[in-house]
């Protein structure tokens, strides 16, 4: 008998566990005490006066994805950013990143954290007026030591990346809102961090700037597969952007999944209503609608492919005039017909009927 070959399972780049952030008198006191914890916000502000913003909060970050936390004003979700590299002291929980203790790390290691492994793009920019664009880009290297000469030549490169070319010598004050966003987002990527992290970056741009600026992080996740993490109260831009969301509510997080799967199974009344007005033709994939099983034949009439979202699967279905397959690596994994599709737009059980004509 073979011994089975073990894939090995890769060390998360950030991982969470138990996290809590208390703020008040004697904040250690609430995580500690089974009673105390688990006091909703109000009763813990009476009892303690004590504020738990953070509430035993556990997730992983994987290498290469865009990981969202959202949620409304006063949920968490920016302390809890600011806990993983410590610029937020947590009160209790464990925090690594690449397996190494974070909580444990002395002032040195954690210079070198935000400096090298984890830039931090925050919604108020905070560009040096006097400097110029390339120097304002070229800042994060110049304080890790990197040559004037070495420093310059890589702000150059990223300014091209974020579609700043021949902007290079302006000052902030001659850039609009989103250029001046931009220049945030390349001094961050100059220091070729291994994450990113977005705190309600874009909230204070105008929504058409806002959107070429999310349109800006997808491309660069799709040309780099850098991992992100990314902060936001807008339900649309974490559907956007996130490969997985943590909703957050009261400091804890109440649902954590895949955009399909809040949209299509949320957790509770809370995630419902924070749905219902989400277009799930735009969200929901056609894995979702199809009926499992090969089609007939070696043709496969649409050629779908299982994460096209349904949407573009009715345009598909519509112009074949019946059923599409699903296929992925020449593999046909089911057959979708416009009763399953509008079936899961409607958020009903698909027909139990296989589609006929494939």
């Amino acid at each position: 008998m073979g011994t089975a070959i073990q894939t090995p399972v890769q060390t998360p780049v950030f991982s969470v566990s138990g996290l809590w952030k208390v703020f008040g008198s004697k904040p250690e006191r609430v995580p500690s005490d089974p009673e105390l914890s688990a006091l909703d916000p109000a009763d813990l502000r009476a009892r303690t006066g004590c504020t738990a913003a953070v509430r035993d909060v556990s997730f992983d970050v994987r290498k290469g994805e865009v990981f969202v936390v959202m949620g409304l004003s006063g949920s968490g979700k920016s302390t809890l950013v600011r806990c993983l590299t410590r610029l937020i002291e947590p009160t209790a929980g464990s925090i690594a990143i690449d397996g190494e203790d974070v909580r444990a790390m002395d002032k040195s290691r954690l210079r070198e954290l935000r400096r090298h492994r984890a830039a931090m793009v925050f919604q108020h920019f905070g560009l040096l007026p006097h400097r110029s664009v390339l120097d304002n880009v070229a800042y994060g290297l110049e304080i890790q030591g990197v040559g004037k000469a070495e420093r310059r030549e890589r702000a150059a490169e990223v300014v091209a990346k974020v579609g700043l070319e021949g902007m290079e010598h302006r000052r902030p004050a001659q850039l609009s809102g989103g250029q001046r966003q931009r220049v945030g987002l390349a001094r961050a990527l100059a220091v070729d961090p291994e994450v990113l992290l977005f705190d309600e970056p874009f909230s204070a741009l105008d929504p058409l700037i806002r959107r070429d600026m999310q349109d800006e992080v997808a491309r660069l996740h799709r040309e780099e597969g850098r991992t992100m993490v990314f902060i936001t109260h807008d339900l649309a831009e974490a559907l956007k952007l996130g490969d997985r969301i943590a909703l957050m509510r009261d400091g804890k997080v109440v649902q954590l999944g895949t955009p399909e799967e809040i949209v299509g199974s949320p957790a509770d009344d809370y995630v419902r209503e924070f749905v219902r007005e989400v277009p799930r033709e735009q969200v929901m994939t056609v894995r979702t609608a199809m009926k499992p099983g090969a089609c007939k034949g070696s043709e496969h009439p649409g050629a779908l492919r299982p994460d096209a979202v349904v949407a573009d699967a009715i345009k598909t279905v519509a112009g074949l005039g019946g059923p599409a397959c699903v296929v992925e690596d020449d593999r046909c994994l089911g057959v979708v017909d416009h009763k399953r599709l509008l079936a899961v737009v409607a958020g009903v059980p698909a027909p139990r009927t296989a589609p006929e004509g494939v």
